[in-house]
């Protein structure tokens, strides 16, 4: 798999998690959200609709109360009393001891002329014959006005009754106190956009509103039903939304309106509301950051658990291309000793016939005795090359030896002389003439060595330079083999020992050099740095252990 493999896996992880996790959570929050909100918004609802119907009772029992007592005072008391203004004031006077709530009190005839008047204002000369309401009583027998100026010349409504007596038709009519009629509807405001007040049909403010106007004003509201019973309206003013209640009074055309904020009349449950999503909110975090810690931890060990697969399988592979290298070699090696032997035998022969004086006085025994020189000296060679191709070659078993890494490095350069030359590669090796000796497997180290040589040539292509360098360090020597290539990108460069990674074209390489370099040298107790600079080159590092106790513990654990 390739990083952006496990990325990919690592997300969909994390998604499948939260999908099985924070969904179900947010649902049930959402769904206990709306269950708890439509059951306080029904509360509230309801609330509303009984303080307009405990308000409007109370309106009514007191425009009720003000009826009877102007019909009680019209039947008990003559047109002749009534009309003595004596009489008349003496009797206004001990209404508002116990009622204060008229501010005035007259009789009108069936002409409406005003025949008495008790109150603050001059309207003893006044006739009603022209007016509305006048009609309206006399057509009714009782009515109760809309708010009006008058001919008092400020916001007021009367009462008016109808009497009969004796032939004749008067009015007992009174001036309702507007303060205290006010105030009876104003003290049911609550919150600080909440408001309370009387309109008439035509929606004009029998009184004032806290925040609509003065008495007589047009209210601004909503279209209402007008049906009678309590009508719960909503809608939004400047941003803010609102909530009213309205109904109509019994004796008359008014309705009551009490509006309230449902923000400020909801603020526990928007507490409540702001606290269960930051909980929410909380456990999603802690949801998110447990997936995804938890499955980053999952895919990283896959990821160590597939490298260290692939690792084996490559160092498997290995093992086998070794090994049928070790058998072609040992084929190759034996086809070609075996003539080598008998060329270098009858070269000894030659030369002993020379030495013996058996040619002695023939004019070209110089010649054949360079040419026998130069035969043992090439066969000698080509031995060499077989021997060594056969040791190289074949997987033997680990052997814990004494290494001189110093050597065992000039020994792998001789084995790519041909290459480096082809190249025009220089190599330049500065060996710590005082290296100590290392005790490992010097087979593996070799191969080691070969690898990130070969690497080194490939990275520079032709005309650059190989650097060795060896130095002990503590309880380790080290080598850097540095080459003059273009150098590993940034970003590529922790991936470089990652199985069947490479930066080389297609075909051209299998991507398990490095990552078997890196398994050889964890198995002798090693390691492997890596340090590169685009432009200027790439440098490998490995370290190997004085002491073989590292190795031999790793092929104990193997």
């Amino acid at each position: 798999m390739t990083a952006g493999s496990y990325t990919k896996l690592r997300w969909n992880l994390i998604l499948i998690t939260l999908s099985l996790s924070v969904v179900p959570l947010f649902t049930l929050g959402y769904v206990i959200h709306q269950q708890f909100s439509e059951s306080y918004e029904e509360k509230l609802t309801s609330n509303l609709r009984l303080v307009v119907d405990n308000k409007r009772d109370a309106i009514d029992m007191f425009l009720n109360e003000r009826v009877v007592q102007l019909q009680m005072l019209a039947d008990m008391h003559s047109f002749s009393e009534m009309t003595d203004q004596s009489y008349l004031e003496s009797l206004f006077d001990t209404i508002n001891q116990s009622s204060h709530s008229f501010i005035d009190i007259g009789v009108i005839g069936h002409d409406g002329q005003h025949e008495a008047y008790s109150g603050p204002f001059d309207l003893k000369d006044v006739n009603y014959e022209g007016e509305a309401w006048f009609h309206q009583v006399m057509l009714k027998g009782l009515y109760i006005s809309d708010v009006f100026l008058g001919f008092r010349n400020f916001p007021h409504f009367i009462i008016a009754v109808k009497r009969r007596e004796a032939g004749r038709t008067w009015i007992l009519r009174a001036t309702i106190d507007s303060e205290v009629f006010t105030s009876l509807v104003r003290n049911v405001r609550t919150g600080k956009l909440g408001d309370a007040y009387l309109i008439n049909r035509n929606s004009e403010l029998q009184t004032p509103s806290r925040f609509g106007g003065k008495v007589l004003s047009k209210a601004d509201l909503p279209r209402l039903q007008g049906d009678g019973e309590v009508e719960i309206i909503h809608w939004d003013e400047n941003g803010a939304p609102l909530v009213a209640g309205v109904t109509t009074l019994a004796h008359t055309d008014w309705r009551l309106v009490v509006i309230e904020n449902p923000e400020e009349e909801l603020s526990p449950f928007v507490r409540t509301q702001s606290l269960v999503y930051s909980l929410l909110a909380v456990c999603a975090l802690m949801i998110f950051g447990g997936a995804y810690f938890s499955v980053t931890s999952v895919v990283r060990r896959l990821r160590v658990a597939d490298r260290e697969r692939a690792a084996l399988d490559a160092a498997v592979m290995q093992s086998s291309k070794m090994a049928s290298l070790g058998k072609m070699a040992a084929g190759v090696a034996h086809e070609i000793n075996n003539p080598l032997s008998i060329i270098r035998e009858s070269a000894g022969w030659i030369r002993d016939i020379i030495n013996d004086g058996e040619l002695d006085g023939y004019e070209g025994v110089d010649d054949l005795q360079e040419a026998t020189g130069d035969i043992e000296r090439h066969v000698e060679r080509a031995r060499t090359v077989t021997h060594r191709m056969l040791g190289f070659a074949r997987r033997m078993e680990p052997v814990n030896e004494d290494v001189d890494l110093n050597l065992l490095a000039q020994q792998t350069v001789s084995f790519l002389e041909n290459e480096i030359h082809h190249r025009n590669i220089e190599i330049e090796c500065r060996f710590d003439q005082d290296l100590p000796l290392i005790t490992t497997d010097s087979n593996q180290v070799q191969q080691v060595i070969l690898n990130l040589l070969e690497n080194a040539i490939d990275a520079i292509g032709e005309n650059g330079l190989i650097t060795l360098t060896s130095r002990s360090e503590g309880d380790f020597v080290s080598m850097d083999i540095q080459d003059s290539g273009d150098g590993i990108p940034p970003n590529l460069l922790s991936r470089v020992f990652d199985p069947f990674f490479t930066t080389k074209s297609t075909g051209e390489g299998t991507g398990l050099g490095l990552s078997i370099v890196y398994s050889t040298l964890s198995k002798l107790g090693g390691k492997i740095d890596v340090r590169s600079e685009l432009g200027v080159g790439t440098m490998f590092t490995i370290s190997l252990p004085l002491s073989g106790s590292h190795f031999l513990v790793a092929q104990e654990e193997s």
